[in-house]
């Protein structure tokens, strides 16, 4: 699943009269630079849910011939994270699938964290594996961190520490049928699922090998165009 529904308010004035995923980055779309690796680690259908600028976006998909894709539309209320997955959930089956962001890549742009998170994900101990960014190796992420991680993987949130050494890096797998029971309303994945995930030792990270670019305001894209043309791209 792809998410590209949201308002893409950081990013203002950029995204008056576009969304977000279509904003290019040293000529090419930030949705892009997530489905090529997508599609080279052999993903073939993907759910995108649309709000924002929704035609923009399907005219977009409609050039791509490498996937099946299916839309979900809420054009008529923004469901956030989580609303967004529960709506979305009977079109994605009942076999775990990538879940994608769209304003966050890695600088390779390799299949390889793709099929690394194919490869760890085990359904007997976790119900979510994230890709997780190193803070001190990523451009375009000021925060303090999300979660610390054990020895097995498992995430916690750091609390009362000042920082933490891992981020979200917009990429993770999930089990769908979890959501089949959420209600379609507007809510954040980050409290409602995540924190019981966290308490059952259910929710688990997987560090990315690679260079993280997180590209939320127009700052970070003149940031990220000049670290891609910095390093060969």
């Amino acid at each position: 699943m792809v998410l590209a529904a949201g308002l893409g308010t950081r990013m203002r004035p950029l995204t008056d009269h576009m969304p977000k995923p279509l904003i290019e980055v040293n000529g090419k779309a930030l949705m892009d630079r997530l489905l090529n690796p997508l599609s080279a680690a052999g993903v073939k259908r993907l759910v995108v849910n649309v709000h924002w600028c929704a035609d923009m976006i399907e005219q977009h998909l409609s050039g791509r011939d490498d996937f099946e894709i299916v839309f979900s539309d809420e054009r008529d209320q923004l469901l956030e994270t989580g609303g967004g997955l529960a709506k979305a959930a009977p079109l994605l089956g009942e076999e775990p699938v990538f879940v994608v962001n769209t304003d966050a890549f890695w600088g390779s742009l390799s299949p390889k964290p793709f099929l690394d998170m194919a490869g760890a994900f085990d359904p007997d101990q976790m119900d979510e594996l994230l890709l997780l960014a190193d803070t001190q190796r990523c451009l375009g992420f000021a925060g303090a961190g999300d979660f610390t991680r054990d020895e097995h993987g498992r995430l916690t949130r750091h609390g009362d520490a000042a920082t933490a050494p891992w981020a979200y890096a917009g990429v993770r797998i999930l089990k769908p049928q979890a959501f089949l029971s959420q209600p379609v309303e507007p809510f954040s994945v980050a409290w409602r699922i995540w924190g019981p995930l966290v308490e059952a030792g259910r929710l688990h990270g997987l560090p990315l090998d690679d260079f993280w670019l997180h590209v939320g305001d127009p700052q970070a894209v003149k940031d990220a165009e000049m670290w891609l043309m910095c390093h060969g791209e």
